[in-house]
């Protein structure tokens, strides 16, 4: 059973800095892609931003040029630096990793927890 878990966020001002941190431990297959999403009460969670096991990575549009997802394999951890907070980045934000399952290594998705990021004045 793989499992993973967030820290690190918080209430910070507007322009401020947020370091989220997913730590993945137990039965993890191989080095895998890995990412933040983020999900309103009841709206669908979405991406945002992922990266593979390469160091490859993608963002969301609404995030470019202030979130920075970064990872170290030999942790098994996923960060995601997001600076220039803005109100509208208050969410909560789930990290993900891609995974198998055996015998038939057929693909599924793991999640985290959550961990509430708020942004006020």
């Amino acid at each position: 059973q793989v499992q993973l878990v967030e820290s690190g966020g918080g209430l910070v001002q507007p322009g401020g800095s947020l370091r989220l941190s997913c730590v993945a431990s137990g039965s993890i297959f191989g080095i895998n892609a890995m990412g933040w999403y983020r999900q309103a009460p009841g709206k669908k969670r979405e991406l945002v931003a992922g990266i593979n096991s390469g160091g490859s990575t993608d963002y969301a549009d609404s995030v470019k040029g202030r979130f920075t997802i970064s990872r170290d394999n030999a942790k098994n951890t996923v960060y995601l630096q997001m600076n220039s907070l803005k109100p509208e980045d208050t969410v909560v934000y789930y990290c993900s990793m891609d995974q198998v399952r055996p015998p038939t290594f057929s693909t599924y998705t793991v999640w985290g927890q959550g961990t509430q990021v708020t942004v006020s004045s």
